[in-house]
């Protein structure tokens, strides 16, 4: 039985919520809005007002002072610009004021956020556009309104844009397919998820001894504990009074904006955790998620401590990705991905799950290109992250049921029912039908599929766009089909039977970090996009620059846009990396080793004048073995700035970006393993830098 309780009270506080509308804003009105949310309908200059006024009400009641629109740029965090709600009056007084206009669009600079190319300095002109579908909420005392973010000429600068363009498409090509199957109410499908995020915490006075940490949100070097996550004793272990504090906490805040935070526990490595959200529309997920990697950051501080997001931040040890559980439902709130328990709707099941796979087999550089990134490079394929090879995992009996179909056989599990989709009685496939593959990229859980290589810093968007765009197209094609078909059930079976034949080398149940399963992706001509350098090109193939279009999704622009972004990001973070590591070198490591050795070499001397024939041997070999180390260092560091200053500045961004990953990161590798044997030899009195040991055991 379901109940309300004094803490579950606070949830949505600080949201502007339908049930907070319904008390600030006229029925009139509301009733407007809703249409606009239902139909796609602007809404006029008057509702607006009428909203506004009562968004501003209930936002001073609650402590409010200033506004601002909250929107997602390039930068893969959230922006915000904060205009008070003061206005000066007659006689040296001051009003409060909020209109429809001020809610409804915004100004901002569009040149200092990454644009590709697409706005220059003496071009700075940018506007944000309220986004009605999004509730508005309070924080830190501001009322945060998302919005849309574009360029003067009307491109869109942001994540949250393309979202709502794909959402659009997928909805539209989704409804085709259930007209098709008898189903006349649904008037819009909404993709659905729920994004998973792992996280490190560490206490604050170690992290700020790490100059790495700090500027890259990694560590660029470090000898691995003598214990570190091979007992597997810290996955869903007894969570340490400190981080559940933390976690009670971090609950708190984010219901207080709406945000379902279901689950918490200890991830695999130590000092790693997790939070799963409740699923949303993806548009809010997406929302939410941007949101919550905040909140976590500011929570943690508040403990003392510093969540850390990077996808790898220690060497050795599990990464952190967001696996993000994506599924199709009505409007009527039916998942998509059910299969159901009758025939009809096993059949309309079979369709989206063919769908999907044709989808990602059809774009697997695509869908891998969205989760490239410099960060993610260094995590999947190792420590239970996915690899770079995109494949499906749906389990032995519907991969069974599939091969059955393409084969034309009976599928003989539960008896032998003849696999005429549409006309014969298919199986009941129970929800929980699958194992758990957690070296699969892409799995089906049940009534969802989930994507498990997002890194964990990543804003959820991308991917999530091109998952909506690709599925678009599937459905698209297979409702141009059926549509026109003279016998719908015969035609149905034909297309599902033709697709799993033609796109079932997808579909792999083995172990994703085997090295066969390397070969036999290429045996099937799957593709092996091991890192940026690989899987970004993928992003502007022509075929998928077709796709964008011809979904309204992408204008030409706004992807050449991405893609020079994504790049240069990869190339900045590099350098970033490099030359922080240099730093380290330069003024810590090799004087704290070079102390060190002539520590020993005091130790020596003074051995030898107080202890005349007695060995010196066990200082003699550490000194010895220090000072090579750290002449070896001192070279290795110099290779290292050497190929900082000559990447060539007039290479295009595509041939810096090799140029970071062949010269650069190998130079950035080779400097790290010299650290990393001193650490196991300088003396902890001398090391300068707090340890893996430290850093991973102190909370």
């Amino acid at each position: 039985m379901s109940e309300r309780h004094p803490f579950s009270e606070s949830f949505g506080a600080l949201v502007f919520h339908e049930e907070a509308m319904r008390q600030y804003v006229s029925a009139e009105h509301l009733a407007a809005w809703k249409a606009c949310l239902r139909d796609g309908k602007p809404l006029s200059l008057a509702v607006a007002d009428g909203i506004a006024e009562g968004m501003k009400t209930w936002a001073l009641e609650n402590g409010a002072t200033h506004y601002t629109h909250w929107f997602q740029p390039m930068t893969g965090i959230t922006a915000e610009k904060h205009d008070s709600f003061l206005m000066p009056a007659d006689g040296g007084r001051a009003i409060v004021e909020f209109s429809g206009k001020q809610l409804v669009s915004g100004e901002s600079d569009a040149s200092s956020f990454p644009s590709g190319g697409l706005r220059a300095t003496f071009e700075a002109r940018g506007y944000t556009a309220w986004d009605p579908t999004s509730f508005a909420f309070l924080k830190d005392g501001t009322l945060c309104i998302p919005t849309v973010f574009c360029s003067y000429s009307g491109d869109a600068l942001d994540k949250k844009t393309p979202l709502l363009r794909s959402i659009a498409a997928v909805s539209r090509e989704a409804v085709r397919i259930l007209r098709l199957f008898g189903d006349t109410e649904t008037q819009r499908v909404i993709p659905q998820v729920g994004p998973e995020q792992e996280y490190f915490l560490l206490d604050k006075e170690l992290f700020n001894k790490r100059e790495d940490l700090k500027l890259c949100g990694r560590t660029l070097f470090g000898a691995n504990p003598p214990k570190g996550q091979e007992l597997d004793d810290h996955y869903y272990g007894a969570i340490r009074p400190r981080v559940a504090a933390y976690m009670k906490d971090l609950d708190n805040e984010l219901w207080k904006v709406g945000i379902p935070s279901k689950t918490k526990h200890n991830e695999v490595a130590p000092s790693q955790h997790e939070m799963a959200p409740v699923y949303r529309d993806v548009n809010t997920a997406c929302d939410h998620n941007q949101l919550t990697m905040e909140i976590m950051k500011k929570v943690a501080d508040r403990h003392n401590l510093i969540c850390i997001l990077h996808e790898k931040p220690f060497a050795g040890v599990n990464g952190s990705g967001k696996h993000n559980n994506w599924s199709l439902a009505t409007d009527g709130g039916e998942n998509l991905f059910s299969p159901g328990k009758t025939p009809s709707k096993n059949a309309r099941f079979l369709l989206f799950l063919t769908a999907f796979i044709q989808a990602v087999d059809n774009y697997q550089g695509l869908l891998r290109s969205t989760t490239a990134t410099a960060g993610n490079d260094h995590r999947l394929g190792a420590q239970e992250a996915p690899p770079a090879i995109v494949s499906i995992f749906l389990g032995e009996e519907l991969e069974g049921i599939l091969n059955a179909i393409a084969e034309g056989t009976d599928y003989a599990e539960r008896g032998k029912k003849t696999l005429r989709i549409g006309i014969d009685v298919l199986p009941a496939i129970p929800q929980d039908n699958t194992d758990r593959n957690r070296t699969s990229p892409v799995a089906f859980t049940g009534n969802k599929f989930e994507l498990r290589t997002l890194g964990a810093s990543q804003s959820i968007a991308g991917p999530n766009v091109v998952l909506n765009t690709i599925m678009a197209e599937s459905l698209q094609q297979y409702a141009d089909v059926l549509e026109k078909a003279d016998d719908f059930n015969s035609a149905l079976h034909d297309l599902i039977q033709s697709a799993v034949i033609k796109h079932r080398r997808i579909l792999f149940s083995g172990n994703g970090y085997d090295d066969g399963w390397v070969k036999e992706a290429e045996k099937r001509g799957l593709l092996n996009l091991r890192d940026c350098t690989e899987a970004l090109p993928s992003f502007i193939n022509e075929e998928n620059i077709d796709l964008f279009l011809r979904h309204g999704v992408f204008t030409r622009n706004e992807l050449f846009a991405r893609h020079e972004i994504h790049m240069e990001s990869y190339c900045k973070i590099l350098r970033i990396e490099a030359n922080t590591l240099v730093d380290m070198v330069q003024h810590e490591i090799l004087n704290a080793a070079s102390h060190y050795c002539a520590a020993l070499c005091s130790t020596i001397r003074e051995k030898k004048a107080a202890l005349p024939g007695v060995s010196c041997r066990v200082e003699e070999s550490l000194a010895g073995t220090v000072s090579i180390l750290n002449e070896q260092l001192l070279d290795r560091t110099t290779q290292l700035k050497t190929a900082l200053a000559t990447m060539n500045p007039d290479a295009s961004t595509e041939e810096r970006m090799r140029y970071c990953r062949n010269e650069i990161r190998t130079r950035m590798d080779e400097v790290r393993e010299v650290i990393d044997r001193l650490e196991t030899i300088v003396s902890s009195d001398f090391w300068p830098y707090p340890t893996y040991y430290d850093l991973l055991f102190s909370v």
